[in-house]
């Protein structure tokens, strides 16, 4: 052999489950344990497992696989926008307190059912930070639901012509954290205050609610009419934490800083 030659060496594949046991697994709708299987009790003859840690490493890989699975449809049916997550997430670079941060960090408030309002200038990282602690809540087990005013009001127009609000109402606030996106961004007629109003209302001491707005909610009745206005802030910030966050836009820094794209070669 030239002593440059390598050897290498490869682990036998796991034998196949009898197909008696696989249509068993299939029938009970066990997919992730099936997959796992073969490996598993490969290992566990050559290791000498007990019978009891065979079946406790069995169910906990079909626990895992389930659980990111249900995460995996839970982001999808929350609509979220760019997949920020508080990994991401520069808390150096924020205006928000680091304590407040991380008291919100902990979900506590979503437990509560208490409401979170962040307002302040674009790109002070109001959206991104909500969005972090909605991808939180979702690892956490907690269904979240993600609007910008504008869907919302589609959403409850349609409802409103074919006479389902309740219904329409009744889905989005399955979800334990509510989020209405960029509020104040573009003008707000009738519909869209009513539609605000309507959501606030019904998840109002049952479910929590984020907004992000580059406008403070003591003045949205600059952007919707005055009396509707005036109802939804008061139910939003009856039980509410309310940010204000201050600062340039970090896109804007980061882009004037040749640090928005890579440069073309």
């Amino acid at each position: 052999m030239s002593p440059t030659a390598v050897t290498t060496t490869t682990t036998p594949a796991a034998p196949p489950l009898p197909s008696d046991l696989e249509q068993a697994m299939r029938r009970m709708r066990l997919p992730y344990l099936r997959a796992a299987a073969p490996d598993v009790l490969a290992t566990a003859k050559s290791q000498r497992w007990d019978p009891a840690e065979i079946l406790r490493v069995l169910l906990a890989e079909e626990v895992r696989g389930r659980d990111e699975a249900t995460k995996t449809a839970r982001r999808k049916a929350a609509g979220l926008p760019a997949g920020k997550t508080l990994h991401s997430w520069r808390e150096h670079d924020s205006s928000i307190p680091a304590p407040t941060q991380s008291a919100l960090a902990t979900l506590e408030w979503i437990h509560h059912r208490e409401n979170l309002a962040i307002s302040g200038p674009s790109g002070t990282g109001k959206t991104h930070f909500v969005e972090a602690l909605a991808h939180k809540a979702i690892d956490e087990g907690m269904p979240v639901a993600w609007f910008t005013l504008e869907s919302l009001t589609t959403a409850i127009s349609r409802a409103t012509v074919d006479g389902s609000i309740s219904k329409v109402l009744a889905k989005i606030t399955r979800a334990e954290l509510v989020v209405i996106d960029d509020i104040g961004m573009l003008p707000a007629g009738q519909a869209a205050a009513e539609a605000f109003y309507r959501l606030v209302d019904a998840t109002y001491e049952r479910r929590s609610l984020a907004v992000t707005s580059n406008i403070h909610p003591a003045g949205f009745d600059t952007i919707m009419p005055k009396t509707l206005a005036t109802a939804t802030v008061d139910r939003l910030l009856h039980h509410a934490h309310v940010i204000v966050t201050e600062g340039t836009s970090q896109r804007l820094t980061e882009a004037t800083n040749g640090r928005g794209v890579i440069p073309l070669t």
